[in-house]
């Protein structure tokens, strides 16, 4: 298995303090050791950072967990291989063009009987279930969409009755974004929280670090932090049920 972390923002900001969390789990404080990625979005730009190295031991981790690049949605993966060897080509997120956006999405889980999954114009590079999946619901949303929603949400609504349907392939929790929508969607394991002001002290429980939220942020930042365990030990997290999904936009669920 592995793990996700998503962030949707109201303004650019940074993830240092939630990927320091997420980059133990990849290798120290848990087992997820078979790569990394992460993605930021600027505009619709996306900007990917990947290694097939443990989170944990990378440089480029490290220099992502202290680097405080700024963005309003990110998505982010720590992996434990189970379908596919650990490569450059396995690593999440995986991101792909449609309607002129760029889609990023990274999945925790493992599926069975995945290569019956159809695809089209959408073509995995690696070879893993998680990214046949993504090429499945892209390709799905095509056919769908083919000149595009008239409402982007209606393309994140076909979203949640495709997941539904991948769950019956096995384990399916997954974070996609376009960049300013993000959808996470809950097979087993996915948790949320929201912050805003009045902001307060929040401390990671992975490593001793503590962040006072109110010295970083104005009165009316919105952040949403999207991830598979809570990544602090004194907050209150969003747990979501088995079949559950949740729309966020700039920070605000929908």
């Amino acid at each position: 298995m592995c793990e996700l972390l998503g962030m949707s923002a109201n303004v650019p900001t940074d993830i240092c303090f939630s990927f320091k969390g997420l980059r133990e789990r990849g290798g120290h404080t848990g087992p997820h050791k078979d790569g990394w990625g992460v993605a930021f979005y600027e505009d619709k730009g996306v900007c990917i950072f990947k290694d097939p190295q443990p989170s944990y031991e990378s440089e480029i981790a490290r220099l992502i967990s202290d680097y405080p690049i700024k963005s309003k949605a990110v998505i982010a993966h720590v992996r434990q291989a189970n379908r596919g060897k650990v490569a450059m080509a396995n690593t999440h997120p995986f991101s792909r063009e449609l309607w002129g956006r760029n889609w990023t999405y990274a999945h925790n889980g493992q599926l069975h009987g995945y290569q019956s999954l159809p695809f089209e114009r959408y073509t995995p590079v690696g070879t893993t279930d998680s990214e046949r999946a993504f090429c499945y619901l892209l390709s799905e949303l095509e056919k769908r969409f083919p000149n595009g929603p008239g409402k982007r949400v209606s393309a994140f609504n076909h979203l949640k009755k495709l997941s539904n349907k991948l769950r019956e392939f096995g384990i399916f929790n997954m974070l996609i974004t376009d960049g300013e929508y993000l959808l996470a969607f809950c097979s087993t394991k996915l948790q949320w929280i929201t912050r805003r002001a009045p902001f307060g002290i929040a401390h990671l429980s992975d490593v001793d670090v503590d962040i006072d939220f109110a010295k970083e942020t104005t009165p009316h930042d919105v952040v949403t932090i999207i991830a598979t365990e809570p990544l602090t030990a004194n907050e209150q997290w969003h747990k979501m049920q088995p079949g559950e999904a949740q729309l966020f936009r700039f920070g605000e669920p929908i």
